[in-house]
């Protein structure tokens, strides 16, 4: 996506020292930066808080929020959209609603842009969007700010050279996510360009086992007809496969996706047909990897709950919980105010049911060590109001402690 005239930025407005303070007031956080001096661990009578070394905001986060800063900044007469959320927490879009940034948010025809007009201002979100979002936003002349994600960039590069050499993309992520669409759109940029999405391991298998020619073909037609390109047939379109991924997944299932993929060509075809009609690359982005490893490093000696801070629809921040659910006791808190002190509660989703439930006395009683991470949409100050109500459920407060 390039649009080279003065109506398209990719590059902020030049405006990083006048919103600065503006940004550091509405995300930093204390606490945080309390745990980082006391080695990521803060002890008070009988309770222990371990962050993990690597949590929160990433660097593409970071530019695109401020970006949208910047834009609101520079553009402080003009109507400002942002076409779907910015990032996946409540908070930053909520801030950004505040600032007057009116949210589209997509209806079942996808978005609705009649009411954008050539004076008004456009952000798109570090997910990216979609081509046909694309292109309507610049036939209507408005002025577009593009905050795509260079990792989500990466991905696009690399479907599109699937596509252009005739290779079906495969994709592991969630077909209805913002990023995963806007992905798939770039694969039909191509003639005859094909994608189809895989959620997980239990649908790779769906693709290996046709490839091994032990499929239905309606029932993988009907199963994959949201998730796959409109003129999808797994007789041609599975000949041929690239794998990339939704660069939020679990980054361990990514891999192990693509390697599954590739033995059953081989196993199908032969050896040498696999290496000249497949293709896999690990594009899980660098700082949800980062995140991963560092939650994995932490369970090498497991606390006694883990708390994973981060929207309910942030697909990085949901792979953190499922991993560190497999070895804790592990919540997923959308925000702080989900720990209630006054009642020893927590209020959380479950990793594994997904569903919402509420547990009380969730810290026990006698010596407790509490890990924590955020998933790399969530700003520190969020962070650390966790950490307060963690130690305020036994009636600790923070200044006792500084």
């Amino acid at each position: 996506m390039s649009a080279p005239d003065a109506t398209y930025f990719r590059k902020g407005f030049g405006l990083k020292q006048d919103v600065e303070a503006t940004l550091s007031a509405d995300y930093s956080g204390h606490v945080v930066d309390l745990l980082r001096a006391r080695d990521y661990e803060l002890t008070a009578s009988d309770v222990t808080v371990r962050l993990a070394r690597e949590f929160g905001f990433c660097y593409g986060v970071e530019r695109a929020v401020e970006y949208a800063y910047q834009t609101r900044h520079k553009f402080p007469d003009r109507r400002v959209f942002l076409v779907g959320e910015i990032i996946h927490n409540p908070h930053v879009n909520l801030r950004l609603r505040e600032m007057g940034i009116e949210i589209l948010m997509p209806g079942p025809a996808g978005f609705d842009y009649a009411g954008v007009l050539a004076d008004d201002v456009v952000i798109l979100p570090a997910f990216g969007v979609t081509m046909a979002d694309f292109q309507t936003l610049r036939e209507r002349g408005c002025v577009v700010v593009d905050t795509t994600c260079g990792s989500v960039l990466n991905v696009w590069k690399r479907v599109e050279a699937y596509a252009r050499d005739g290779l079906t993309s495969l994709i592991h992520g969630k077909y209805y996510h913002e990023e995963t669409r806007a992905t798939a759109s770039q694969v039909e940029r191509f003639p005859g360009g094909t994608y189809v999405v895989v959620r997980n391991m239990d649908e790779a298998r769906d693709v290996t086992e046709y490839i091994e020619g032990r499929g239905d073909r309606a029932a993988f037609l009907a199963k994959y007809r949201k998730a796959a390109s409109a003129h999808f047939d797994p007789d041609v379109h599975l000949r041929r496969i690239g794998v990339a991924n939704q660069t939020t997944m679990l980054a361990r299932e990514s891999l192990a996706i693509g390697d599954v993929v590739g033995k059953a060509m081989a196993a199908a075809n032969g050896e040498e047909y696999r290496r000249a009609n497949f293709r896999t690359f690990d594009t899980i982005c660098s700082a949800t990897q980062d995140r991963q490893d560092a939650v994995n490093a932490m369970l090498q000696n497991p606390p006694d709950v883990m708390l994973v801070i981060g929207g309910y629809n942030s697909s990085n921040t949901l792979s953190l919980a499922a991993l560190c659910a497999e070895r804790v006791r592990t919540y997923h808190l959308e925000d702080a105010l989900c720990i209630d002190p006054a009642r020893g509660s927590i209020s959380a989703r479950d990793p594994v049911s997904g569903e919402r439930v509420e547990t009380m006395d969730w810290l026990g009683s006698g010596p407790v060590t509490v890990g924590l991470t955020a998933g790399a949409s969530t700003p520190n100050n969020k962070i650390g109001d966790a950490i307060t109500r963690v130690f305020a459920t036994r009636g600790i407060e923070l200044a006792d402690i500084r």
